[in-house]
Parts: C-alpha cells; structure tokens; sequence
C-alpha cells in the first residue's frame, strides 16, 4: 500500500541488488562514494524498497561523519524510513538516533544545527522527540537568526501533533516572549504563526498591541497577520471588526504586492460597504496595471469579475482603470478585459468605453501587434455590442468600422458586417449615411461572405433614387467588362492541357463538400474558401475594383447568385422611385446582360469547375421575374425578406429580456425573516466605514446575501451512502466535481465499542479517473467519526468508477478488517457544463475539427467492408443456386 510522503525524488531504474553495493560504499572511507551512496539509498526507499539490513551500518559509519552533505542526506534517509512496526510501536532501533540529533542541535555549526531542526518538523514519534525537547528550547536563545527561525518552526510542529501539549505545555508563552524580542523576519513571522494556530488569543492581543505600527513590519509578518484577521473575523466572531478593517486598510499602503492582493480579499471577505469595495476593486486594479505576468493579471480579473457578480454598482466606477489592462499583448488578458467591462456598461461610461475601444481599434492598424487581426475583431465584437446595447453611440463607431471591412482577417471583417446590418435596421436615422459609406467602401472589400452580406445591405436598404443608382454603379464596376470571357480565350482553355487563369489573382477552386450552416444543417455548395478568395491585388491599382470579378472567376458562383438577387431587388426598387421608365428599362437590361453573361460563363468550358445547380436556378429565377413582374413576387422580394430580418432582431432582444427578467426574479428572502431596524440601532463611536458596513450586512441578510449559492437539498443530493448501516464502520461521500478534479470528501463513523486502529480508506479508479494522493491511516475512538478528503484527477471525458474498502485493526482480532464499498459513478455530465458560442466561432471550430471527413471516411469505409463482403459472397451464392433451385422446385 502506498504512503504518504513528504519527499519526491526522480529515480529511473534501481533495484533491490544495490542494497549490496550502497552498503560496501558506506563503509569505506571515500566522502564522495558515501554520499553517493546515501542519495541511491534514498531514491530506492523512495521507490517502494525496505533495504532493512541497511539501518546497522549507516548508524555505524555515516552517523560519526562530519561531512555537512552527509548529515543532510541522512536526515533525509531517517526522514523516509518507517519508524514503527506492524504494530504501531516505535522500533527500538530509533532510539540509537536520539542521541546523534540532540548532539546536532548542540553542535558547534549553525547548519548542522538548522537542518536538523527542520527535520524535527516532519517527525510524529513521541517517543523520539520527548528528550529532544529541552535542547530544541535552548536553540530559541541562539544568536543566530537562521538557528531561532527553525527553532519555532519545531516547536510550533511538535506542539500540533495529538500530544504536543504534553511534550511542551507552555509553548505558546515561550513563543509569544521570543517574538517580543525576535528581530528577524523570518523568525517573527514564524513566531506569529505559531501563536496564530496554537494561541489565537495571543497572536490577536499582539497583533492590537501593535496595530499603530503593523505598516513597519515585514511583509512576510503583514501576510500572516492578515490570514489571522480573517480567521478571526469569520462570522459569528465580528465583534471588533471595525478595528481589524482599519489595520487592513493601513496595509494598503505596503510596498509588497503580495500584501497588496491579500489586503485585498480581506477586506472584501470582511466588508460588502461600498467604501471598502471600492478600496479593493482599486488595489485590484493598480495591481492589475504594474504586474507584467500573464498569469498574475488573469488570476486578477477573476477576482474583479467576482466583485463584479456581487457588487456591480461599486465596479462600474472602476470600469476605466480595468480598461487600461489592455496594454497586455496577450490575448487572453484582452478577452477577459472586454467581458467583464462588457458588463459593466452604464449610460454614464459608456461613451468613454467606446472612446477608448475606437482608440484601441486605430492602434491596430500599425501593424506593430503580434495578432492584430485577432485582436481588432476581439475589438470589433465589443464596439458591436456596446452599440446594442446603447444604440446612441453607434453613430461615433460605424463609419469608423467600415473601414475594416477590407480586412485581411476574414472573420473580423464578417463581424464588421454582421455589425453594420444589425445597426443600420436599429437605427434607421444612420441608414443613408452607412449606405453612402458602403457603396463608398465596397470595392475594398475581398472576402466571400462578406461580399454577401454587404450586397444584402445595399439591396434591402437602398431606397432613395440616388441610392439605388449608387449601389447598381458599384456593382457594375465591380464586375468589370462584359462577358467575363471570349470565345476564344474558352478555345484556348479548352484544347490546352490544364485550363487557362483568368487575369486575375487567386483563381483556385474549392471543391464541391458540405457546409455547415448556423442551424447546424449541411447545404452543397461549391465555392471557393474565404482563405483562397481573397485575391492579393495592389490597393488602387484597376484591379483592386473589380472584387467581384476576380471572386467570381475564381469560382464562387454562390456570390453569383447573390450579386444576381441584389441586382433584381434594386432593378425593382428602381421602378418604383424612377419617374423615367426608359432609364428603369435600361437598368434591367444591364441587370440581365449580368446575369445572362454569369450564366454563360457557368456553363462554359473556361472555368474547370461548371456552376451547381442551386445557383443556377437561382439566377434564372432572377432572369425569369425580370421578365415578367407580378405585384405579389414584388412585395415580398422588396419587404418580406427586410421584415424577416427585423423579426429575428426583435425575437432575439425578447430572448435577451426574458433572461434577464428571469434572473431579477430569484427570491432570496421569505415574508415571515425577521425585520431588523438598522436606524434605531446606536451609532456612537462608529466610523463611517463601519456605519455602511452595519447598514450593508442588514441588507445581505435581507436579500439573501448571506445565503449559500447551493441550498442544502442539492447538497444533499449529492451525498452518496457507501456502506450498509449494520456494518460496524459506516461511510458516505459527499462529491465535489469542478472541471478537471474531484473531491470525495468520505465520513467515516466507528459504530462498535471498540477502538478502530490502523484504519485507512483504500481506493481505487476504473476509466480516466486517477488518485491524487493515498489517504493516510487513521485511530479512531469508539463511536466516534473522522473527516477524510481524497483527491481525484480526470483525463478525459469518459464515464469513471471508483470503488474501494476500509481496512481496519481490532485489538481482540490479529488479522485486518475490510468493509467493502459501493462504488461511485462518474458521469461525463457532471464535469461538462453548457456554453455558447458565436456562428464564425462555430463555423471555424467545426472546420477545425473536420467532423464531415471523419463521417465520410466512416461511410466510405463502410461501403468498403460492404462491398469486399459482397464480392467474397457473390462467388459461394452462384455455386449454391443450382442446387437452391433444384430443392425448391
């Protein structure tokens, strides 16, 4: 069975056969071989071996030597060896080293001295420890610091165990005189937590004694001090609370970041007045700006995001300083930044949020940041939903987004344009201005998808005469010169051996495959990827116009289709403003000369991928309503689709209400709690700090502040009965799952007359479930019970097993005990919790994870298997079927 252990060490390959080797090196006389020797004996006891016949001659020739190493690296050998038999009874030979360590802890040598002290720390044997008393008492008058700092941690060791109070019964006054006298910091610090733990009063009356000079004590003092704060102010003990607060504010001012982070959460543990909040979210964020670790500024966005969900009013004053947090290169801070100041939007900050983002979007456009792509749509994505939110501030951020729609990185160029069709049907009074800056802005444009959605915007929000001939002038000179090709360029293309480029860059086809859509259905559709129809042209230059042109002969005839839909939506548009029927024939001629020359080059030999035929109905579609209008085919292509959109819109802010409306909603107080008058209470003597904290603590009792997030029967749901009730030790588990680790918290109840020893819970995992640590073993007293935690990692997401027994020994019966256990299912479901991602996310993740070609392959190999099967059967079936038809017949 596996035991707990306080030292690991590396060790690759080793057997018991050295035991031989390590014993003939420890008795020469070479210094370098012995020490050698010692650490090969202590990898190997580490490892599992016992080597007992080892213990006689280290006693003999290693406990006389001088050597500083080799003292080091016994008192790590005595540390790990078991130093009880089956019994539990000390072995007999430990009493041999009782008199070695108390010439260590007299010896001439401060090292010698402190090590050996150190190693007393890590000792549970009364028995060895009891005469080393008086000499580790003497070592708390020694002049040196470094002998005094372990002496108090020895003691403050010895003094915890089950009969430490007997050993030393007045460790606590030793320890508080030596602090009052103590100078080093490290021995203070030590001292302080030793009353902290063993003395509670004294550390407390110390710590008050000396209030008025805690900002002159070490940080190493601050910090201890501050944990002995907050272990005394827990609830009900809050009696001087206001002095406790008060010493943690004067700590604020610590040069000592650690006691700055501390002070922190104390005072939030301590206090929910908004003075005191306020003072936290601030240190949280002066940290948050001179801390250049990535993990030290994540770990503190956890703790404002925390602040946030309790005490959101307070942080919205703080929302700025949070912001300066951008500064990190790292993307995962920026993300963590913009949520959390996503949620602390107000009308009051939220032009100024905006200001900073619009100054943070500009930066990006240096190129100067590692992944500014990335990070300007993590940007673009906030600006998006500051405006959705507020939508008077879209205004100051549209045009200036609009820029971006160009953007080499696709997916924030899809955000710029999801944005921008969200905005301009919000906020009709932007609409003719974004209009304008579209067709301005649209040749920049070199994404697919893009492409789409903007050509959907001019087509649905295009209503003005000059508009509609604005948006029908921009995409003509988009696509360029009619046909897109000659009949002899497609003559060459056809008799050479590979087809002929069109003039323009990026021409690779996709192939013909799935997508996904943002229902989570499949659609065919042949295009080419948004990563190869992006054409690398020189901006200016005649070819950077003509985007549609090049992305159409690169074989994406989906815009196509799109381009032909826009076209027919302002063709009909146009009828309708233009007063001049000559010019509205015109404009639905050149319309279906587009799309009639589309159709051609679809159909035609010049590209190597021909047109698929959903696109090709839909253009014909658009060629066929051209032709012959209907009043009813008007209306809906020119308000349907623009209602539909506004509908999905309105459903969606519904959802959003409702959500938060059902959240308002909780209860966190019943009609009949009791109603406590804080105005009637006495005020004097009170500062205002301490005012607002009454008044704050009332109101969380009221609200249900003080309530648990997790009521009892949930908790009790998840306890889990692991033995019988007749059997004579009963166990339960209550189990804590959170994300990749498992706590089993096990009660184990003694239901006999009889003392339990040597009882240990042995547990064991079945599936990607591994132990952490072996719980170690235990005394338990007749009819009494004993808490005992174990740790458990998970590796995947596969459903575990734990099982297990606990073993016990009777002092009537020689052999051991086992009670068996129920075993403890682990469901996937319980370390899985759900979450929502954007469309592009979903669309790029799914893409990433290439699920289509994995369920291709499992068909294709399917099909495979099926037909090797058929042709191994076909062959046997021929030879039966005479005979088959012979016996039927």
């Amino acid at each position: 069975m596996d035991k707990p252990s306080t030292l690991l060490v590396h060790f690759d390959k080793g057997s018991a056969a050295m035991a031989n080797e390590i014993k003939a090196d420890l008795e020469g006389s070479d210094v370098a071989a012995k020490v050698e020797a010692m650490k090969r004996a202590v990898m190997l006891l580490l490892n599992g071996e016992t080597l007992p016949t080892l213990f006689i001659t280290i006693v003999r020739y290693v406990l006389p030597s001088e050597d500083h190493t080799i003292q080091k690296l016994l008192l790590l050998y005595l540390e790990i060896i078991d130093k009880r038999d089956a019994a539990g009874r000390v072995l007999p030979e430990m009493i041999l080293i009782c008199q070695n360590l108390r010439n260590n802890l007299q010896h001439p040598n401060e090292y010698i001295r402190g090590v050996t002290l150190r190693f007393l720390c890590r000792l549970s044997e009364p028995e060895v420890l009891e005469p080393l008393v008086p000499s580790i008492l003497e070592n708390l008058e020694h002049r040196h610091h470094f002998i005094r700092r372990h002496a108090l941690s020895a003691i403050s060791a010895i003094y915890r165990l089950p009969q430490g109070d007997q050993l030393i019964p007045d460790a606590p006054e030793l320890v508080e005189r030596a602090l009052a006298s103590e100078q080093d910091a490290s021995a203070r610090r030590n001292a302080f937590v030793m009353l902290c733990l063993c003395g509670t009063e004294r550390a407390v009356a110390y710590l008050l004694s000396n209030a008025e000079r805690v900002m002159e004590w070490p940080d190493l003092l601050q910090m201890a001090a501050v944990d002995l704060i907050r272990k005394v102010c827990r609830p009900p003990n809050r009696a001087d609370k206001g002095r406790y607060i008060k010493i943690i504010f004067s700590l604020r001012s610590s040069p000592s970041t650690a006691v700055l982070y501390e002070c922190a959460g104390a005072i939030v543990s301590l206090s929910s007045a908004p003075t005191a909040v306020r003072a936290a979210a601030e240190t949280y964020c002066q940290l948050l700006s001179s801390q250049s670790d990535n993990n030290v500024r994540l770990i503190l966005l956890d703790r404002l995001n925390e602040l946030h969900t309790s005490h959101r009013d307070v942080m919205v004053d703080v929302v700025m300083d949070v912001l300066r947090a951008l500064a990190s290169p790292n993307l995962d801070v920026k993300r963590k930044v913009l949520d959390l100041v996503l949620d602390l939007l107000t009308l009051r900050n939220v032009e100024e949020v905006v200001l900073y983002l619009k100054k943070e979007v500009v930066k990006t456009q240096s190129g100067e940041l590692e992944k500014g792509g990335e990070y300007r749509q993590m940007l673009v994505e906030a600006i998006h939903a500051c405006a959705v939110e507020y939508p008077e501030v879209a205004g100051s951020v549209v045009h200036l987004l609009m820029d971006f729609l160009g953007d080499t990185n696709v997916a924030a160029a899809v955000d710029v344009v999801l944005f921008v069709r969200e905005i301009i049907e919000t906020n009709p009074k932007l609409c003719v201005s974004m209009i304008q800056r579209l067709s301005d802005t649209f040749y920049q444009i070199r994404a697919s998808r893009v492409c789409s959605i903007a050509l959907w915007i001019l087509g649905e929000y295009s209503l003005s005469l000059s508009e509609v001939e604005s948006a029908i002038a921009t995409i003509k000179q988009c696509l360029g010169d009619l046909p897109f090709f000659t009949i002899s360029e497609e003559g060459e293309s056809a008799d050479s051996s590979k087809p002929a480029q069109p003039v323009v860059n990026s021409v690779t086809v996709s192939s013909r495959r799935p997508v996904v859509l943002a229902d989570g259905t499949y659609a065919t559709q042949s295009a080419a990827t948004e990563a190869i129809s992006t054409p690398s042209v020189t901006p200016g230059s005649l070819a950077s116009t003509l985007n549609l042109r090049s992305l159409i002969l690169s074989g994406d005839f989906f815009l196509a289709a799109v381009v032909a839909y826009t076209l027919t939506k302002l063709v009909l548009r146009l009828e309708e403003v233009q007063p001049s029927k000559v010019e509205a024939n015109k404009a639905c001629t050149g319309a279906l000369l587009v799309m009639t020359s589309i159709l051609q080059l679809g159909l035609s030999s010049y590209l190597p991928q021909p047109i698929d035929n959903d696109s090709y109905d839909r253009i014909v579609l658009c060629v066929r309503l051209l032709c012959n209008t209907g009043d009813d085919v008007r209306r809906i292509w020119l308000q349907s689709c623009r209602q539909s959109f506004a509908k999905m819109l309105a459903e969606k802010q519904f959802r959003e209400t409702e959500e938060m409306r059902a959240k308002a909603q909780i209860s966190h107080a019943q009609p009949d709690d009791l109603i406590d008058f804080y105005h009637l209470k006495s005020r004097k003597g009170m500062s205002q700090l301490e005012l607002e904290d009454e008044v704050q603590d009332d109101l969380k009792a009221a609200t249900g502040g003080f309530t648990k997030e997790t009521d009892d029967a949930n908790r009790l749901n998840r306890i889990l009965q692991l033995t019988g009730f007749s059997d004579p030790v009963y166990a339960e588990a209550f189990v804590t799952v959170h994300h990749y680790d498992i706590v089993l918290d096990v009660t184990v109840v003694n239901r006999t007359k009889e003392t339990l020893q040597n009882l240990c819970l042995e547990l064991a995992t079945m599936g990607d479930l591994k132990l952490v640590d072996r719980p170690q073993n235990y005394t338990l007293a007749p009819e009494s019970s004993k808490q005992v935690r174990a740790n458990i990692k998970v590796s995947s997401t596969e459903t575990g097993v734990i099982f297990g027994n606990i073993v016990y020994e009777t002092s009537n019966v020689m052999e051991r005990s086992v009670v068996v256990l129920n075993d403890i299912h682990i469901d996937i479901m319980d370390y899985i919790s759900p979450a929502t991602c954007a469309d592009v996310t979903f669309r790029n993740m799914w893409a990433e994870f290439e699920w289509e070609n994995k369920v291709i392959c499992f068909f294709l190999c399917a099909m495979e298997s099926l037909g090797n099967f058929i042709c191994t059967m076909f062959p046997i079936l021929c030879s039966k079927l005479p005979q088959l038809i012979t016996k039927f017949a």
